[in-house]
């Protein structure tokens, strides 16, 4: 058992860090827990401020990990609105607060995640435009989202990720105009590739959307503070009442960068790099969540996940390794995604590129099938598409590493289960 007297710092207030601090009482650690959040807020979870909670679905006090008694009740110190400044690796110091506050530590969990992406066009600074990271947007939004949608509105977003995509829905059931401008030629070409982009882009204009690709933004056009338009580098102008800026989001690495601490390449998407046990390269410190760059041993990469599901996973799993355990984090990647009526779950990795065919499972053009990215006989990744309870199977099959028959797997006959025994 870890010594009572010894504390454990968290940096970062999100799912990842409240997870870890949960963890920590749940295996008996019996010394000081510090949480330190940049927000005021409780730890909330992610995933709501860009579905259910922006819909007006979800109660505000539905997205947080824990409710706020239960810090206390856990003899967790939750430090809220305070940022951290500095990390002194030498004096096993963390900094923190506007008066450089400084607290020892055992073991320092770092859960910075990550920040959205800025636009860098002339009318960023206009009042109506907008990013979604942190509960405080997603309020802001939905009062937007639903005075556009009574005023006939329209809503101009400059990405075709998840994070455009599922606003881009929200919108439309408000009963917003929305006009989609994504420089790749189908929506999320990076993650599905250019096969299954096609199914997103007629789901969303099934239900109104306009999409512009190939396109990129390069001015927000606004009078008295108001945005009126926005321009498009092929010379178009687009109506626009507000704009959202969901271009992706960067790790939160520069507390780590300034303490000394090994930083992936920005090529491979950045990131505290850390080891199967997700330290850093200071045994005495480690990352989880978005801000983590991991190896991972079944696709042979270095990857960071953004995604809900890592910093679930992650935050446990860095908690157990502060504490001596046995780990290796090598969960297969999943998230999740709801847009009208589409559900959506994803497992694996397969960035176009690393694929050389994609075999479909049931009814594409009905949007009730399961999508398969193979390389040589091998599955890489699977997206199940209004088909449920598969991720178990998908999961057994990424993780096998076997050959597939191709025709079984397309061939909702064949049990997904007997296939790669």
């Amino acid at each position: 058992m870890v010594d009572a007297d010894q504390t454990f710092v968290i940096v970062g207030g999100g799912l990842a860090g409240a997870k870890a601090a949960e963890t920590l009482r749940a295996e008996g650690f019996t010394g000081r827990v510090i949480l330190i959040c940049d927000e005021r807020d409780h730890p909330y979870e992610r995933p709501p401020l860009s579905k259910g909670f922006l819909l007006g679905k979800e109660s505000r006090d539905s997205v947080f990990v824990h409710e706020p008694a239960w810090y206390a009740r856990h003899d967790v110190e939750l430090h809220l609105g305070q940022t951290v400044v500095a990390v002194d690796r030498a004096a096993r110091t963390v900094h923190y607060g506007d008066d450089g506050t400084r607290v020892r530590y055992d073991k320092l969990l770092l859960a910075t995640g990550a920040e959205p992406r800025r636009l860098d066009v002339p009318g960023t600074g206009l009042a109506g435009v907008h990013h979604l990271r942190r509960l405080a947007h997603a309020e802001r939004l939905k009062g937007v989202l639903a005075a556009l949608g009574r005023d006939n509105g329209h809503l101009v977003i400059a990405g075709a990720g998840w994070i455009g995509l599922e606003v881009a829905a929200a919108a439309r059931e408000y009963g917003a105009e929305v006009t989609v401008v994504e420089p790749a030629p189908t929506p999320l070409h990076g993650v599905l590739g250019p096969e299954l982009g096609g199914v997103f882009t007629e789901l969303h204009q099934a239900h109104g959307v306009r999409f512009r690709f190939g396109v990129t933004l390069t001015e927000i056009v606004g009078q008295d503070g108001v945005v009126l338009a926005a321009r498009t580098d092929d010379g178009e102008e687009h109506p626009a009442h507000a704009v959202l800026a969901a271009i992706g989001a960067a790790p939160r690495t520069s507390l780590a960068e300034a303490a000394g601490l090994e930083i992936a390449d920005p090529a491979h998407g950045g990131g505290i790099v850390v080891d199967e046990r997700l330290r850093t390269s200071d045994p005495d410190i480690h990352a989880a969540g978005d801000a983590a760059s991991f190896r991972h041993a079944l696709f042979g990469t270095r990857l960071r996940v953004e995604h809900w599901a890592n910093a679930l996973n992650g935050g446990p799993a860095a908690a157990r390794a502060m504490l001596g355990r046995e780990v290796t984090y090598d969960r297969v990647p999943y998230f999740f995604s709801d847009q009208y009526d589409l559900g959506m779950e994803y497992s694996g990795w397969a960035p176009p590129g690393s694929y050389d065919e994609v075999v479909i499972r049931g009814d594409a053009a009905k949007r009730e099938f399961i999508a398969f990215w193979m390389k040589e006989g091998r599955v890489l990744a699977g997206m199940n598409v209004n088909v449920w309870d598969v991720t178990e199977s998908v999961q057994r099959l990424i993780r096998s590493g076997v050959r597939v028959d191709g025709e079984a797997l397309a061939s909702p006959r064949v049990p997904l289960e007997s296939l790669g025994a």
